[in-house]
């Protein structure tokens, strides 16, 4: 699945707008870390439990937001996104979200970005045509 944050992909054409697709999640803090961060904030440096915990949620609602898109048919999101709030004193929410989208390559550069990416060419059509991704396994 191709993910930008452009509005477009240079080189490849648009055929079909899927829809808004998201990926969500909301995390509560934990009590232990947020001690151990505290601690950490007084002499500085990176908190490398709470970035591994970013990391992670944002993967997993990155996992969501293509699931979504790949259901409803589409093989690249465009003008994806990241949004966070604060719910409460102990949870917050992570969103990753964006344009699912049929996308041709129709440039050589677009073409071979889409080989790199494992997109074959459906048998039979002329090279202009949709691509579809190859199957995992």
């Amino acid at each position: 699945m191709l993910v930008v944050t452009t509005n477009d992909i240079p080189g490849w054409e648009i055929r079909q707008v899927c829809g808004e697709v998201f990926g969500l999640t909301v995390r509560s803090r934990n009590a232990l870390s947020q001690v151990g961060a505290g601690f950490k904030s007084l002499v500085g440096g990176e908190l490398k439990g709470m970035t591994a915990n970013l990391i992670n949620s944002r993967n997993e609602v990155m996992g969501r937001m293509i699931d979504e898109a790949r259901n409803r048919g589409a093989n690249a999101v465009i003008a994806m996104r990241f949004d966070t709030s604060e719910m409460g004193d102990t949870w917050t929410e992570i969103c990753a979200y964006g344009t699912a989208v049929v996308a041709v390559p129709v440039t050589d550069a677009a073409r071979e970005t889409a080989a790199r990416l494992g997109y074959t060419q459906a048998p039979g059509q002329p090279a202009q045509e949709a691509v579809q991704p190859t199957p995992a396994g």
